[in-house]
């Protein structure tokens, strides 16, 4: 009775496992599936990918911790699967992707910014060059508290902020009916997706205001402190990314975007690029990928129609040239 249990339990295993056989990529499986890496908001979409090239079904979840809420992508899977799924799905966060693929511990990372100037370093000391691919769209934004009536920014009057020029909301139009009215700008750690695209799409060459906190979070919320930050507090400004924002968090009234230029971050002017702080998902890998490999197969197939429609069913927008 044992032998037959034992034996129809490995049948089960086997059937389960040859039921993720690529119906997309000949050859591939859930047994030679590459690590795809990436940061917090691009796990959902990295999820999708694998699951649309192995065959699953996949739907998004609802996570309720104490009173924070979040939603994530979820493969419908058996528990020996799911597993093995989760050895090639990751998400160790935008700079940890890069440095497991320039290290060869990850075959593709899924991110919002191409590589930092010391991340380049670290794959030039390591002797690697990567290829990085932009696969879609995603936008850089900026939250508020809803208390706060502010519809809207200029980059300018932004970079005032933060580089501690403009320091009170009465210069920006809002005159709160208390006497205070200081801007609290939030900052993120150095290396992390959102604090990078600051740099490169907002400040550039510009230097922050010294006193500027800096928020490090734990590695599943790496993001969440500074909203969490933002919704409790009326003076505060901040930044994230727009998917992040509208599919993981799903903030309702608790925080509010603003727009910037005049412009709001949605799908449309995401698309169209009308909104000014657009930014593009990179498909990174190394350049001595061997062109015959799962890897390179993954990668180039993220970039077929058929990918594109896994990148759209996602909820990020398939990157056009």
């Amino acid at each position: 009775m044992l032998f037959a249990t034992l034996f129809y339990a490995g049948c089960k295993k086997d059937e389960e496992e040859e039921s993720t056989i690529s119906p997309y990529i000949e050859g591939l499986s859930i047994a030679n599936f590459p690590v795809i890496d990436g940061s917090t908001s691009t796990l959902p979409l990295i999820t999708v990918i694998a699951c649309e090239l192995m065959g699953l079904d996949y739907q998004w979840k609802e996570n309720i911790d104490h009173s924070r809420r979040t939603w994530t992508m979820e493969p419908q899977t058996g528990k020996s699967l799911r597993r093995k799924f989760d050895n090639v799905v990751k998400s160790s966060q935008t700079h940890n992707s890069f440095i497991n693929v320039i290290d060869g511990q990850a075959d593709i990372a899924l991110t919002a910014r191409t590589m930092s100037p010391n991340e380049k370093q670290y794959a030039q000391d390591k002797g690697v060059e990567l290829i990085e691919t932009p696969v879609a769209l995603d936008a850089f934004i900026f939250l508020i508290n809803p208390q706060n009536p502010t519809n809207s920014l200029t980059i300018g009057d932004i970079q005032d902020i933060y580089i501690g020029e403009t320091t009170d909301w009465e210069d920006l139009g809002w005159t709160p009916q208390s006497n205070y009215s200081t801007i609290h700008p939030l900052i993120r750690n150095p290396n992390s997706g959102s604090q990078e695209l600051m740099d490169l799409l907002v400040m550039k060459d510009l230097l922050y205001y010294t006193q500027l906190p800096i928020y490090e979070e734990a590695l599943v919320f790496t993001m969440q402190g500074m909203l969490d930050a933002i919704a409790s507090n009326s003076f505060a400004i901040g930044y994230t990314v727009y998917y992040y924002n509208e599919y993981i968090i799903r903030p309702g009234n608790a925080l509010k975007t603003i727009g910037i230029n005049g412009v709001h971050p949605n799908r449309q002017t995401i698309t169209n690029r009308s909104y000014p702080l657009t930014a593009e998902v990179y498909a990174v890998i190394r350049s001595d990928t061997d062109v015959s490999s799962m890897t390179y197969k993954v990668y180039e197939w993220l970039q077929t129609e058929r990918g594109r429609e896994a990148i759209s069913n996602s909820g990020y927008i398939p990157y056009e040239n």
